[in-house]
């Protein structure tokens, strides 16, 4: 099933359930999408964004709420540190299982090959591939420097 249509679906149990904690987050999560279809629209793709591009959409709002949730924490507000950690584990739901560290070393090791990339010049080519074929499998912030210490060795 589709990943917009599992959302949808989800959205309407929510309102069923009445659920309004899970039904605000897949709110904000139909809007994030919504905002990228517009601007994709006005940009000339007629479709839209793709699978990989809602996978990305949700992976940025969760990497959001995680440093949001850390502030609100730092901050004494565990009321909203503990709402930012609700609204992940409702974005996780439609996000595939993260790579492990083997899973992504490999993946970085294939991404290199793929690419050609003999030297840090090509660290752009390597992230792209990488971001093309793990939206949402893989933490990016965390593969960029394993992806430079293996093209400057």
């Amino acid at each position: 099933m589709e990943l917009r249509t599992k959302i949808s679906t989800a959205l309407k149990q929510a309102m069923k359930d009445k659920d309004a904690a899970r039904l605000s987050t897949l709110r904000l999560i139909n809007a994030a999408i919504k905002d990228k279809d517009i601007d994709a629209r006005a940009a000339g793709q007629e479709a839209g964004v793709s699978e990989n591009e809602v996978l990305a959409i949700l992976g940025k709002m969760t990497k959001q709420r995680v440093e949001s949730a850390g502030t609100y924490e730092e901050a004494g507000r565990l009321d909203l540190s503990e709402r930012e950690l609700e609204e992940i584990r409702v974005i996780e739901e439609f996000l595939p299982k993260q790579l492990g560290e083997a899973a992504s070393i490999k993946a970085v090791e294939n991404a290199i090959i793929e690419a050609r990339a003999e030297g840090i010049r090509d660290m752009g080519k390597v992230m792209g591939l990488l971001k093309a074929k793990y939206a949402g499998q893989m933490d990016f912030g965390s593969v960029g420097p394993l992806v430079k210490k293996r093209l400057c060795s």
